[in-house]
């Protein structure tokens, strides 16, 4: 299986970063997944940590997972390392993958045109390593969940969909429903 790295991008660990950063470590294994440029012991228990950058890691046949990519991820593309941009996303993107993507010398997919959570983004890139083409994927855009009586909360992002629900980490949710 390829190595899944999040590049974290976020000036500290925030909450939201590590429950994702957990979820992402159920989904690929934590044998397979990297979180670059950070030093927080805390995510030793979801992956291997390392303080350098990606960029200083110099990998061959990487891949940069860039909304603003030309060219979609295909079952048929092979590459060991997949990066992402560890960010906590702002609605609308303010492109600080693009940034990250000017600094290395990898190729760049896209999944499509619209905004996803990290761990979505993840989830999406092993589907598609294991054969599924984006199109095949169903997903749901800007779901709304319900946070209390007659409350509730879009999330400006796109999830995958699993039994007409999105797929969203269950330890995100209080937190979801705390923040919104």
């Amino acid at each position: 299986m390829s190595i899944f790295i999040i590049e974290h991008m976020e000036p500290r660990l925030w909450k939201w970063c590590l429950l994702e950063y957990e979820h992402i470590s159920k989904i690929v294994g934590k044998q397979n997944l990297w979180i670059t440029d950070c030093n927080n012991s805390k995510l030793k228990s979801v992956g291997k940590v390392e303080k350098k950058s990606v960029v200083e890691l110099k990998l061959n046949n990487a891949c940069l997972l860039d909304p603003y990519a030309e060219k979609e991820l295909s079952p048929t593309d092979k590459f060991d390392y997949f990066i992402f941009g560890g960010i906590l996303g702002n609605a609308p993107a303010q492109g600080r993958t693009k940034i990250l993507g000017d600094k290395l010398n990898c190729e760049k997919r896209s999944l499509g045109n619209k905004q996803m959570s990290t761990d979505t983004a993840v989830r999406v890139t092993k589907m598609i390593v294991e054969g599924k083409k984006l199109s095949e994927i169903p997903f749901i855009d800007e779901p709304e969940l319900d946070t209390a009586e007659n409350e509730s909360v879009t999330l400006p992002y796109r999830y995958v969909l699993e039994h007409g629900k999105p797929i969203i980490y269950k330890k995100l949710l209080p937190l979801i429903k705390d923040e919104f």
